[in-house]
């Protein structure tokens, strides 16, 4: 059981993986949000998805009630719950009181609340990450041996771009994703800055705009207008399904993002992730699968992280971990990884 969020969800789906190939005599049912079921489709020939919407369909205690007599219906050996929210905890608690083994999820929170302290007390290590938790849950020993994001075929190299000293760019020729929002203001990149990343690796290519609704769409679209080769992935795509996104993020040469949903996204279909981090820090365990650290864009700050979610506000009002990096270092990060795994 995992019901939220969309990048939690799909850190889940990897692991789900490796238990159904390891374990073929078993039947695996994933519940989570109806919305989440790309994610898990031809994972392994023994999984199987269960979307149901817990916020309107089965909201309460009551509606949660009806939600396990279904599942109870269905025979269940074993019960995992990879959330350990209030939901999931009811759910649960039916389940043990009809007798079932039920496992949690560890979410480290004392560790957490030692990572996020004020700064001169916080301790700052790497801690276990979402797949090592759900792999505990699940019990798989020894998970996970993440494998490097597959190498993109040989390509040309690229010319020297007078804007960015020593920036290897290629004009019209790579596909470049960007994610510009996250969910907390503490994980978005000032979005001035992000039009100038934007505006500069337009000249690297053709930029695909990820994400964004309402006011967020707005701003995706002002710079399609206003810079070539970029537009958003919604009008690229029919439908704007997940599926279909999921596929257009396997076309990229590389993905640049927040600390967000499409980070993971990105990291499922196997492409690589230049990721920038603000108030919340790659060692609270939510780096994307096969990503790599030296990838992450971030800036060593007393204060960082402040947050293991962004949710937090800051507490200069500035939100400095952001803004003390410059467009050029991100640019120069998106472009480094082209190089390479053009080379």
């Amino acid at each position: 059981m995992r019901f939220s969020a969309l990048g939690d969800v799909a850190m889940l789906s990897p692991v789900v993986r490796e238990y159904a190939l390891q374990h073929a005599e078993d039947s695996v049912t994933v519940l989570s949000v109806p919305f989440c079921a790309p994610l898990f489709e031809d994972i392994a020939p023994n999984v199987s998805f269960l979307g149901r919407d817990v916020k309107t369909q089965y909201r309460g205690v009551m509606g949660l009630y009806r939600l396990f007599k279904e599942l109870h219906a269905m025979h269940f050996d074993r019960i995992v719950d990879a959330h350990d929210v209030l939901r999931t905890k009811v759910l649960r608690q039916f389940f043990r009181l009809r007798g079932y083994e039920v496992r949690v999820i560890d979410k480290h929170r004392s560790e957490r609340r030692r990572l996020t302290a004020e700064p001169g007390k916080k301790v700052l290590r790497q801690l276990p990450t979402s797949f090592e938790n759900y792999a505990e849950a699940m019990g798989i020993p020894g998970f996970p041996d993440v494998p490097a994001v597959p190498d993109v075929p040989d390509v040309p190299g690229f010319p020297v771009s007078p804007d960015i000293p020593d920036t290897p760019v290629s004009p019209g020729g790579g596909l470049i994703g960007v994610a510009p929002f996250a969910a907390h203001e503490g994980k978005i990149y000032p979005t001035d800055k992000m039009e100038k990343v934007v505006e500069l690796l337009s000249h690297s290519g053709r930029v695909v705009l990820f994400g964004g609704k309402g006011k967020e769409e707005d701003i995706m679209r002002a710079w399609a207008q206003k810079y070539n080769n970029v537009e958003l992935a919604r009008d690229v795509i029919s439908g704007g399904a997940l599926a279909a996104e999921l596929e257009l993020m396997r076309g990229l040469d590389v993905m640049l993002s927040m600390d967000s949903a499409n980070m993971h996204l990105a990291s499922l279909v196997g492409t690589r992730v230049v990721s920038v981090w603000g108030a919340t820090h790659p060692y609270a365990g939510f780096l994307g699968w096969g990503q790599r650290m030296e990838d992450c864009v971030q800036k060593d700050l007393p204060c960082r992280p402040c947050s293991i979610y962004g949710s937090k506000p800051c507490r200069y009002g500035d939100f400095r971990c952001l803004n003390s990096i410059t467009p050029e270092e991100i640019v120069r990060a998106v472009l480094s990884v082209i190089k390479e795994l053009r080379s």
